[in-house]
């Protein structure tokens, strides 16, 4: 008898393992069908050039000179063809074989290409491919938009190593909802590919990204300079799935940030302000740094110029109205391998200038003052901070009993 008991329980256990085993294999079976489906759609999918709506102001002009540095060559080069009424770049080779193209052009217009870091020449042989495959989608973050509502559009720049990074995010100033005021807060992080050498944590990024819905992916490698095509990339989706947004604010991963304080100065802004919206912690008298040991170094070669006035990349805001203009300007002007750096680009190339605003402090505040509550509820945004400290630092300025 002992023994039928214990086959009984040996086959309702068998039983369940193999029915929990069946059942994930079918869900794996499911997600990467749907990844390689929605990859293959994408990888075969190039970024028309848009060159009958958009003109570049003159002031990128008189910032950026006419040189035969290669960047500074691509820019007059495409602004050219775009007064002429033709396509601004050439036509886009094909995701798989886009690297391997740009090499042989590389090795023609870049003279001294061979001494550039490893870095940069990776940067270089990518920066005409702009239609990697998307590999994590969430194509209806915004159908459920209330027209009613303000929307503020949180795009987080993070790696897929970073959970704990991101749960910090969620559970505090990222936390989606309609706050005080009506304004609705919307959260999305952007991401690369690990590198091949790395841990592979794509099954754990599928559930994740199933379960909180709140991640974009594409299949390029998650790396510094690559932080250019992943804003790129936003755009491109961001103008085709969630068009009508109000204001993006973008930053790290690493930030703090006083979400109701950031409500509460875009909803001071009048209609004017509101359309025209470029603002973080500016940056107005920056140069290309020229030393080859800093992860900024910028070739002689590659880029001659100031750079224009720019918005610092650990956090800044823009509105939904330039969503469209930006992304068509980005088909014009090249990629540049500092991300906050080109987004001034792109802003400058519209007219728009940066608005400058002391609650941002993407350098960080005093050292005495990085564990007090009362500054960070004066700020905006503090950079950069701890997941644990950000926790800690939400629920203090949080509480009803703080008193500043």
């Amino acid at each position: 008898m002992r023994r039928v008991r214990t086959f009984s329980a040996m086959l309702v256990v068998t039983s369940f393992l193999l029915f929990f085993y069946l059942n994930f294999r079918l869900e794996m079976t499911t997600t990467v069908r749907a990844t390689k489906n929605v990859s293959r759609k994408e990888d075969f999918t190039t970024i028309p050039a848009v060159v009958h709506i958009v003109t570049v102001s003159n002031d990128l002009r008189q910032i950026i000179p006419k040189d035969s540095a290669y960047w500074n060559r691509l820019l007059y080069s495409a602004m050219k063809n775009l007064e002429n009424g033709e396509r601004p770049r050439r036509r886009e080779p094909h995701w798989s074989v886009c690297r391997e193209e740009n090499w042989e052009l590389l090795k023609l217009n870049v003279h001294d290409f061979d001494s550039y870091p490893g870095m940069m020449q990776e940067f270089l042989r990518g920066m005409n491919c702009l239609s990697p495959p998307l590999l994590i989608d969430q194509p209806y973050k915004c159908v459920r938009a209330v027209r009613d509502n303000q929307t503020l559009l949180l795009a987080i720049k993070s790696s897929p190593r970073n959970f704990e990074r991101r749960q910090a995010v969620r559970e505090t100033w990222g936390h989606e909802g309609v706050y005080e005021g009506g304004m609705r807060v919307r959260l999305m992080f952007l991401m690369g590919n690990m590198a091949p050498d790395d841990p592979d944590l794509s099954t754990l990024l599928s559930f994740e990204a199933k379960h909180f819905e709140d991640i974009l992916q594409w299949d390029f490698d998650d790396s510094l300079l690559n932080l250019t095509l992943k804003m790129n990339m936003f755009l491109k989706w961001t103008v085709k799935n969630c068009p009508s947004v109000s204001f993006i604010f973008s930053g790290d991963d690493d930030v703090f940030v006083n979400t109701p304080g950031l409500i509460k100065y875009l909803q001071s802004l009048d209609t004017n302000e509101a359309s025209q919206l470029y603002a973080g912690q500016v940056i107005s008298t920056a140069s290309p740094l020229r030393d080859p040991r800093s992860k900024y170094y910028i070739p002689h070669s590659f880029y001659n110029g100031p750079y224009p006035a720019y918005a610092g990349g650990g956090g800044f805001l823009f509105s939904g109205a330039l969503l469209k203009p930006l992304f068509t300007v980005s088909q014009i002007l090249p990629l540049f391998p500092i991300d906050d750096v080109y987004v001034g680009m792109l802003m400058k190339a519209l007219g728009v200038s940066p608005n400058s605003h002391g609650g941002f402090q993407t350098f960080d505040v005093r050292k005495e003052d990085r564990e007090n509550v009362c500054v960070h509820k004066a700020n905006l945004l503090i950079h950069q901070r701890l997941p644990h400290q950000v926790e800690k630092l939400w629920r203090g300025i949080n509480n009803p009993h703080l008193t500043c």
